[in-house]
């Protein structure tokens, strides 16, 4: 399958490190040219720096700012306003139990998780529907479908990003621009082994540490690991791809067989 973005241009949201960083190197290694997204300039000059070490040719533009504020939305699109290839792939998560999860982080995972999306997608669909061609892919997760008991405001914000896709989906039809979610399943970052150790013994090495964590809290996982974020990366690079011109207003898995359905 050869996939050739060359002479697209990207963005990718939050992704100085983790999914994001993955995802921008693959689609550097595809031909597109990638504006990589963190909120303060030192993170992504120092992303750019090691993308461009990892990729052989690869093309990046710093492209800093806060996106869940109007303002930093529009520092970020104006560093970068003809965009093909949107990833929204910028998120938090964290566990709470549920009767302590106040109003002021319910608010915030929707304004971060939910309306950050949304305002990129008002900001560079229009323009995508003028040329004709355009792919936004919204990293969701297998919690918006299997809401974890230990952190149901980021289940309910990934579930709002499902519909959301969907919406927009159908405002893009017929424009030649096609709009998905990636459900990625639990995937190994940084953030993610922090939020492992705050589950289980923070003495156990890393490997026993994943091990319990997924026996006890991802039972349903059929690879019985974490994902790598280059795993996740090569779904997000197809469906930014020609190749996905038949996929729109979908939730496409690569989740480890977390999911329990047969659909999507």
């Amino acid at each position: 399958m050869q996939i050739d973005l060359s002479g697209r241009t990207a963005l990718v949201t939050g992704s100085t490190q983790g999914i994001g960083f993955a995802i921008a190197a693959g689609l550097a290694r595809a031909g597109a040219r990638v504006a990589v997204n963190g909120r303060r300039q030192e993170s992504v000059e120092a992303a750019i720096q090691k993308l461009e070490e990892d990729t052989e040719g690869g093309s990046f533009i710093p492209a800093p700012g806060d996106i869940t504020s109007e303002d930093g939305a529009r520092e970020v699109t104006g560093a970068v306003p003809d965009v093909d290839v949107l990833v929204n792939n910028l998120g938090i998560f964290g566990a709470t139990p549920a009767l302590e999860i106040s109003d002021d982080e319910w608010r915030r995972y929707f304004e971060v998780n939910v309306l950050a999306s949304v305002r990129m997608i008002r900001s560079l669909l229009p323009g995508m529907k003028d040329r004709a061609w355009g792919r936004i892919l919204n990293v969701a997760s297998d919690s918006a479908v299997v809401i974890p008991a230990e952190m149901i405001h980021y289940g309910m914000s990934k579930t709002a990003l499902l519909a959301v896709t969907r919406g927009f989906a159908k405002e893009a039809a017929g424009t030649g621009v096609t709009v998905n979610s990636l459900i990625a399943g639990p995937t190994h970052t940084g953030g993610v082994e922090d939020f492992v150790y705050e589950l289980v013994d923070p003495e156990l090495p890393w490997e026993e540490a994943q091990r319990e964590f997924m026996a006890k809290y991802r039972p349903q996982s059929l690879i019985q690991r974490l994902i790598e974020p280059e795993e996740i990366a090569n779904m997000a690079v197809y469906l930014s791809s020609p190749l996905a011109s038949a996929t729109t207003g979908g939730a496409v898995r690569a989740d480890g067989g977390y999911v329990d359905s047969i659909l999507p």
